[in-house]
C-alpha cells in the first residue's frame, strides 16, 4: 500500500520561520546602526549607556544577536526615535523574501545599490546635507554634487 506524502505544514498567523526571524533581526539591527550613525554617535558611546561592550552592540547591529524588547525601548530613548522606527523596513505579512525582493527591485529601478544606506559615507553625506539650514545653499550643494557626478561618469 502506497503512503501519502505528508501535506506541507501551513504557517499559522504570527508563526515565523527561523529565516524570517533572522531577517527581522538583521533589519532591526540595520535600523539601529543607521540611526546611531545619523546622530553621529559611536558604538562605544551607545554601548556605554546601554551597559554593554561595543562588540555586543556590533552583534545587535549586524543581527547576529536578537535585541530584547526592553533593550529596544532603551535604544529608542538613546537614539531619540519611537520603537516602531526599528521595524519600518519589515513586511512580515509578505514574508521576509517578498520584502527583500521589493527592496532590491526598487534599488535596481533607481540604479542604486541595495546596501547604499548601510554605508557610513552615505549616512554621513545625508546628515551633512540636512545640516545645511539654508534651503538655497542646500539646493546649490545638491546641484554641485550632481554636476560632479555627471562629469566623472
Amino acid at each position: 500500500m502506497a503512503r501519502k506524502a505528508a501535506a506541507p505544514a501551513q504557517q499559522t498567523q504570527g508563526e515565523l520561520t527561523n529565516e524570517q526571524l533572522n531577517a527581522i533581526d538583521r533589519a532591526v539591527g540595520g535600523q539601529v546602526r543607521m540611526r546611531r550613525i545619523l546622530l553621529g554617535l559611536s558604538q562605544e558611546a551607545v554601548s556605554k549607556v546601554l551597559g554593554l561592550t561595543f562588540q555586543q552592540l556590533q552583534k545587535y547591529e549586524h543581527g547576529t544577536n536578537r535585541i530584547s524588547g526592553s533593550r529596544l525601548y532603551q535604544l529608542s530613548l538613546i537614539l531619540h526615535c519611537p520603537v516602531s522606527f526599528f521595524f519600518e523596513t519589515i513586511d512580515v505579512k509578505g514574508a521576509a523574501e517578498a520584502a527583500q525582493a521589493t527592496y532590491e527591485a526598487a534599488a535596481e529601478a533607481d540604479e542604486v545599490p541595495a546596501d547604499l544606506m548601510k554605508k557610513r559615507k552615505t549616512v554621513e553625506l545625508v546628515r551633512a546635507f540636512y545640516a545645511i539650514e539654508d534651503e538655497k545653499a542646500r539646493t546649490a550643494a545638491l546641484g554641485l554634487l550632481k554636476s560632479i557626478s555627471k562629469a566623472s561618469a
